[in-house]
């Protein structure tokens, strides 16, 4: 992996390849993006999930519970 630095006063730029430790932290920041993707999904169904739940103890179906919140 590599990384371009541009000197923005004279336009220079300069290809250098990553060290060990930025591609660690790269693939870190990966796991970390990824795990926090799964967490927001599984999230989502939850909230899903309690909602549906609600709805069925309250013998609405989702179209009429969108007319009711509007």
């Amino acid at each position: 992996m590599e990384k371009v630095i541009v000197d923005c006063s004279t336009g220079e730029t300069t290809v250098v390849p990553l060290t060990a430790e930025e591609i660690a932290e790269l693939e870190a920041a990966a796991a970390q993006a990824e795990a926090d993707r799964k967490a927001a999904e599984i999230e989502a169904a939850a909230k899903e999930a309690a909602r549906a739940e609600i709805l069925a103890k309250l013998g609405l179906t989702d179209d009429e519970a969108k007319v009711l919140l509007g």
